[in-house]
């Protein structure tokens, strides 16, 4: 195991399956990520606008470098419809050492 200090996991809903798909293309071609899972069928329950709402949604896992985060961010809030859409940033604290350096050149384009 190695640490994984310089690694983020970063979640975003989308609202389909098209727009997850359409996301996490857009962030693999702009090499921000090595990697996008897309979790489809979830069911989202939470605040909006004073009402409690729920949905169907996407849930985007997204692997990336922490020197990735801020133009991924951009990318997302720019291409995503929500007005308000997920970005929430987890740091893994360990890592396999193969995984990590995979990952690393994956952002890379090298």
């Amino acid at each position: 195991m190695k640490s994984a200090a310089k690694f983020s996991i970063v979640l975003v809903t989308a609202p389909d399956l098209k727009t997850a798909r359409a996301l996490a293309k857009a962030a693999l071609k702009a090499k921000l990520i090595a990697c996008a899972n897309l979790i489809p069928k979830i069911e989202s329950h939470y605040w909006w606008r004073g009402k409690m709402e729920s949905s169907a949604e996407v849930l985007i896992i997204f692997k990336t470098t922490k020197s990735k985060l801020v133009v991924l961010e951009k990318l997302i809030l720019a291409q995503h419809p929500y007005e308000t859409p997920e970005f929430l940033v987890l740091s893994p604290s360990t890592g396999s050492q193969k995984y990590l350096d995979w990952l690393v050149k994956s952002c890379s384009g090298k």
